[in-house]
């Protein structure tokens, strides 16, 4: 019996090892407070993006849940509020599978915000079908909307000061691919709606996330703007309602034991928002709330440029 106590006490003292040197990652140091300023969070009613808006409204930001449901986002913002103490929490309607929406919401706040100071640009999607507009949803919502929101709020941004665009991509931007010519045909990265091929097209859609970083940066240099992206970490978040039930069941065991919480995600984000002293390395990538080297894909200027260009063509929008 002291055997087998002894194999359990190893390895339960081997699985702390592992989560807490390895999974758990770093936390957001920054005691920057927020008083008078306002941030923006897609997909802020649930996962890392709520727990991002949580720790932005805790530092006093007025802070705008951008998301599509009503009923979720505003439960949410209640429960944001109260755990903050911060009543300046509030839900503005946006569907980033809609260029529409995106332009009615981008309408809403500029009419009705005086400022805008942090823009993170959370939400993500891996699931089949297309957008409003006819394109791939991970393309559509993951890249393209975010860019389009991004373009139409910069000048705003811009004029608070030293504002700041926080992408959330993944490290999976490494086994993106760019396709152009399918692109212009499919208005996808993919051709199918197999599993295989929806995770292709998101990992894609994080690649678009580096690179329209990257070119971003380039085109704020004249600015005291910055831009950064990053790699939130494994986390079991709601991404994996797109999963089908099969799959679930063989990721649930593994997520429970190794992938971090909403809390713990929303760390990398948090910092690249905050933290004073980064702002030379605008463009660049996060991860553990440290810089990293970002995958070869991700540092080709002129796929950035051309992606850029392309994006502007296809959202119909093109920053002066």
């Amino acid at each position: 019996m002291s055997v087998v106590l002894l194999l359990v006490a190893a390895a339960v003292c081997f699985y702390l090892l592992v989560y807490y040197g390895v999974f758990r990652g770093a936390r957001c140091s920054s005691d920057v407070t927020l008083q008078g300023k306002t941030a923006v969070v897609t997909g802020s009613n649930t996962g890392i993006g709520k727990a991002t808006a949580l720790g932005l409204a805790k530092r006093g930001a007025r802070v705008i849940l951008a998301c599509r449901s009503k009923e979720r986002a505003e439960a949410a913002a209640f429960d944001i509020r109260r755990e903050s103490g911060n009543n300046s929490v509030m839900f503005m309607q946006l569907d980033l599978a809609s260029f529409k929406s995106v332009r009615s919401f981008a309408e809403t706040f500029l009419k009705s915000e005086p400022r805008l100071d942090i823009l993170i640009n959370n939400a993500g999607v891996a699931s089949p079908g297309c957008t409003a507009d006819g394109f791939g949803m991970a393309l559509g919502v993951n890249h393209l909307g975010h860019f389009l929101l991004t373009g139409l709020l910069l000048e705003r941004l811009q004029r608070s000061g030293a504002g700041r665009v926080v992408t959330v991509a993944s490290r999976l931007h490494c086994f993106g691919n760019i396709d152009f010519a399918l692109l212009a045909s499919k208005k996808d990265f993919v051709v199918g709606q197999s599993a295989w091929q929806i995770h292709q097209a998101y990992c894609g859609s994080k690649l678009c996330n580096v690179l329209f970083t990257r070119e971003l940066a380039d085109r704020l240099q004249l600015s005291s703007a910055t831009c950064y992206c990053l790699d939130p970490g494994l986390i079991y978040t709601e991404l994996s309602r797109n999963m089908s039930r099969w799959q679930r069941l063989l990721l649930m065991p593994f997520a429970k034991l190794f992938f971090l919480d909403p809390e713990a995600g929303a760390q990398s984000t948090l910092h690249c928002a905050l933290q004073e002293g980064i702002e030379p390395l605008s463009g660049r990538y996060f991860s553990n709330c440290a810089l990293k080297q970002v995958g070869v894909k991700g540092r080709d200027d002129a796929v950035a440029k051309k992606l850029w260009e392309v994006s502007e063509r296809l959202t119909s929008f093109k920053q002066d």
